[in-house]
C-alpha cells in the first residue's frame, strides 16, 4: 500500500483533524515506516507458534457479594434540597 497525500487527505477528513502540510508529511513518513514494519513482520515464520489468547496466566478472582456500609433512606436524603419520601426531586428535564 502505497501512502500518497489523497489517503492522508482522506485519513485526515475521516478523523476530523486539521493537519498543517508539515504535519501531513511527517504522518506519511510515520504511516510509511510502519507499513514496512509490518511488512518485516511478516517474514517471520510462525507454524510452529500457538496463537495468543491471553498475556498472563492469571486468573480473576472473583469475591461474593457482601452487603456493608448501608446508608438508611434518611440519611442519603439529609442534604437533598427537595425530597419527597423515599425519593429526592430534580428538575424538569424532558418535555
Amino acid at each position: 500500500m502505497k501512502i500518497d497525500r489523497d489517503l492522508i487527505l482522506k485519513l485526515e477528513n475521516l478523523a476530523k483533524l486539521e493537519l498543517s502540510e508539515g504535519e501531513r508529511e511527517r504522518l506519511g513518513v510515520d504511516l510509511t515506516n510502519i507499513l514496512q514494519m509490518v511488512e518485516k513482520l511478516k517474514e517471520l515464520d510462525t507454524s510452529n507458534v500457538e496463537p495468543l489468547t491471553y498475556i498472563s496466566d492469571a486468573v480473576n478472582m472473583l469475591r461474593e457479594d457482601e452487603i456493608k456500609g448501608q446508608v438508611s433512606n434518611e440519611q442519603a436524603l439529609f442534604n437533598a434540597p427537595e425530597k419527597n419520601k423515599p425519593y429526592f426531586k430534580v428538575p424538569k428535564v424532558i418535555n
